[in-house]
C-alpha cells in the first residue's frame, strides 16, 4: 500500500504556511512515486490529493524547465525535487549572509553571480527579489539577536564588566559601547542626542535584567560620557590612551617632521653652493693660476663650508628632536601599565604617574628647544591635564584587585603570590597579544613565559594546589589582569567599519545597524573559532545559520521572462 499523501504533501488547511514551489516538487515527487505515466492525471491527482488542475499545472511546469533550460536534464531534475529547492535555498541564504550583510557586496552583485553561474533559470535574480529577501533576513538577524540576547543573559552569572565607549554620525547619532575582552557589542543604535541622559536611557534599557554591572567606562574626555559613566553608572572613568597619544603627536611629530625636512632642504642648497664655489675656485686655478680672483673664490669657499657645517648641526639637532619626541611618546606608552613591560614586577599608581610626567615635560623641553607655536604648546597641556586621570585608573585597579582578592578569603601567601607572580605574568600574555609589531610580541611573551614559569613553580604555592584550584585561581587572576583597559581602539575599530559600511551604502537604516552588530557578535569568529557572544556569556547560541534557514521563506520560482537565452 502507498502511504499516505498527507505525510509529504500540505492539505489546503496548511497551504497558507508552506510555499507553493515546494508544494508542486513535493507533488511532482510523490506522483513519480506511483509511476503516474502509465495512469489518467484525474486519477493521479485523485490519489495525491489535490485538485486536477493543480496537478496539471505542476506537469506542465516541470515539461517546461526541462525543455526550455540551458542546463543539463539532469540538474534540472534535482532542482526540481525538495532536496534539489533545500539545497537553493540553503545557497540564497548563505550568498546573502555572507556576501550581502556581513559584506556588503550590494544586491546587484548578487543578481550578476546568479545569470553568470546558471542559477537564474532556479533562483529569482531581479533586484526587487532580492531587495525582498535582504529585508527579510536583516529582520530575522535582529529577532535572533533579541532572543539569545535574553537566553544567554538569564544563564550567565553575575559579572562585573569594563566598557569602552563612543559615538559616530552617519550622520545621524550612533551610541558605540563595546565590552573590549570579549569583544561583544553591548549599544550600537542611533540616538537624538549623545547627552549623558541618553547614554544612560539606552544602557539601562540594554542591560534590563542582566546580570551585569558596569565598573569601569573607557573613552575621551567628552564631558557626557565622564558623567554617564562616574555620576549614572557609579563606575570609574578611565582615560583613553588613543586620544592622549593623539594629542602629543599633533603637537610635536607633525611639527618636528616639518623642520626636519626643512633642514635637509636647506643642507642640500647649501651643499650645491659650496660645490659650485669648488668648482669656480678650480676653474679660476686651473686657467689663471697668476689672478688674484682666486683669494676671493677662496674666502667663499670658507663661507660657503662654514654654512653648510652650520646647517648640518642644525640639521642633527632637529633630527636629534624628532628622535627623542618619537622616543618619549613610546615611553610614555609604555609606562602606562600596571606591570613593568621590562621586569614584569607589579608598579603601582605614585611610580607609574611620575614616569609619565618626566615623559611629558621632556616633551616641553623639546616643544620649547624647537620653538613649536602655540598651538603645539596648547595640546600640550591639554595631554598633560589627562595625567591625574591616568594616574587615578592605575590606582582604581590596584584596588580593585585587592578587593577581589579579599573576597576571595584566600591565604595571605597565596594572595601575595597571585599579586605578584600569576597576574603580573597573565597581564604580560595579554599585553603581547596587542603588541604592534612581532619583534615586541616575541619579547613580551618571553617576559610573559618567564615570570609564569616562577608563578607555576612546584615550589611555590603553585606545588600545594591541586588541579582544580589551579584552574580556578588562575581564570579568577585573568580576570584582575583584563581588569585594566587604557584605549577604546575596539570602539574606535568599530566606528571605521561603520564609516566605511555608511559610504558604500550611502545610508544605514536601523534595521541594518541592528543586522550588523548581530553578525558582530554572533557570527565573526576569531582563530579559536568562538564569537564574540560565546566569550561574554560564557555558553553558545543557538547556530545563526539553521536558526535564519528555518525561518526564511523558501525562494520562488523566476519569472520565465526574465531568463536570458
Amino acid at each position: 500500500m502507498d502511504a499516505s499523501p498527507q505525510s509529504t504533501i500540505p492539505q489546503r488547511g496548511r497551504e497558507a504556511r508552506i510555499s507553493p514551489r515546494l508544494r508542486q516538487v513535493q507533488i511532482l515527487e510523490r506522483a513519480e512515486q506511483f509511476g503516474f505515466w502509465w495512469q489518467s492525471r484525474r486519477q493521479v491527482a485523485r490519489r495525491l490529493g489535490v485538485p486536477d488542475s493543480s496537478f496539471r499545472y505542476c506537469l506542465r511546469t516541470h515539461d517546461y524547465r526541462c525543455q526550455e533550460s540551458r542546463g543539463p536534464a539532469a540538474l534540472v531534475r534535482f532542482f526540481e525535487t525538495p532536496e534539489g529547492l533545500a539545497f537553493l535555498h540553503r545557497l540564497l541564504a548563505a550568498v546573502h549572509l555572507v556576501f550581502v550583510q556581513a559584506n556588503d557586496c550590494g544586491l546587484r552583485n548578487v543578481g550578476w553571480f546568479l545569470r553568470l553561474s546558471g542559477l537564474d533559470e532556479f533562483l529569482p535574480g531581479s533586484y526587487g527579489a532580492q531587495q525582498a529577501f535582504a529585508r527579510q533576513m536583516e529582520t530575522l538577524l535582529a529577532e535572533y539577536g533579541r532572543e539569545e540576547d535574553q537566553r544567554l543573559a538569564a544563564q550567565m552569572p553575575p559579572r562585573e564588566i569594563s566598557l569602552c565607549e563612543d559615538e559616530t554620525f552617519h550622520p545621524q547619532i550612533c551610541l558605540v559601547a563595546i565590552e573590549p575582552v570579549s569583544n561583544f557589542l553591548l549599544l550600537e543604535q542611533y540616538a537624538p542626542h549623545r547627552d549623558t541622559a541618553t547614554w544612560t536611557q539606552c544602557l539601562d534599557e540594554r542591560l534590563a535584567g542582566w546580570s551585569v554591572t558596569v565598573c569601569q567606562v573607557t573613552s575621551d574626555e567628552a564631558k557626557a560620557l565622564i558623567a554617564h559613566a562616574e555620576q549614572a553608572l557609579g563606575a570609574h572613568h578611565s582615560p583613553d590612551l588613543f586620544h592622549v597619544q593623539q594629542d602629543l603627536v599633533q603637537a610635536t611629530s607633525l611639527a618636528l617632521a616639518g623642520q626636519t625636512a626643512r633642514a635637509h632642504q636647506a643642507v642640500a642648497e647649501a651643499q650645491q653652493v659650496t660645490a659650485q664655489r669648488l668648482a669656480e675656485l678650480t676653474a679660476c686655478q686651473e686657467q689663471c693660476p697668476q689672478s688674484t680672483q682666486g683669494s676671493e673664490l677662496q674666502r667663499q669657499v670658507a663661507q660657503a663650508t662654514a654654512a653648510e657645517a652650520e646647517l648640518q648641526q642644525r640639521l642633527a639637532a632637529c633630527q636629534q628632536r624628532h628622535q627623542q619626541a618619537t622616543e618619549a611618546r613610546h615611553r610614555l606608552s609604555r609606562a602606562y601599565h600596571p606591570i613593568d613591560l621590562e621586569t614584569g614586577r607589579p608598579r603601582e599608581a605614585e611610580e607609574v604617574g611620575q614616569l609619565l610626567k618626566q615623559n611629558l615635560d621632556q616633551l616641553d623641553e623639546i616643544a620649547a628647544a624647537a620653538g613649536l607655536s602655540a598651538s603645539a604648546r596648547q595640546k600640550l597641556s591639554k595631554a598633560r591635564r589627562v595625567l591625574p586621570a591616568m594616574q587615578r585608573t592605575i590606582a582604581f585597579f590596584w584596588t580593585t584587585v585587592a578587593a577581589r582578592l579579599a573576597s576571595w578569603a584566600l591565604p595571605a601567601t597565596v594572595t601575595k603570590w597571585m599579586r605578584e607572580e600569576l597576574i603580573p605574568g597573565l597581564y604580560l600574555a595579554i599585553a603581547a597579544d596587542k603588541a604592534s609589531t612581532a619583534a615586541e610580541r616575541h619579547r613580551l611573551r618571553a617576559r610573559a613565559e618567564e615570570v609564569l614559569a616562577r608563578a607555576r613553580s612546584p615550589d611555590g604555592p603553585w606545588g600545594s594546589l591541586n588541579d582544580h584550584e589551579r584552574a580556578d585561581l588562575e581564570a579568577k587572576a585573568r580576570q584582575c589582569a583584563e581588569l585594566f583597559q587604557r584605549s577604546s581602539s575596539c570602539v574606535e575599530g568599530r566606528n571605521g567599519q561603520l564609516s566605511l559600511r555608511h559610504h558604500g551604502l550611502h545610508r544605514l537604516t536601523p534595521r541594518k545597524l541592528g543586522a550588523l552588530k548581530v553578525i558582530h557578535n554572533y557570527l565573526v569568529e576569531r582563530r579559536d573559532g568562538s564569537t564574540a557572544a560565546v566569550r561574554f556569556f560564557g555558553s553558545r547560541p543557538q547556530p545563526l545559520f539553521a536558526w535564519l534557514l528555518a525561518r526564511l521563506p523558501l525562494p520562488a520560482r523566476p519569472y520565465q521572462s526574465h531568463r536570458k537565452a
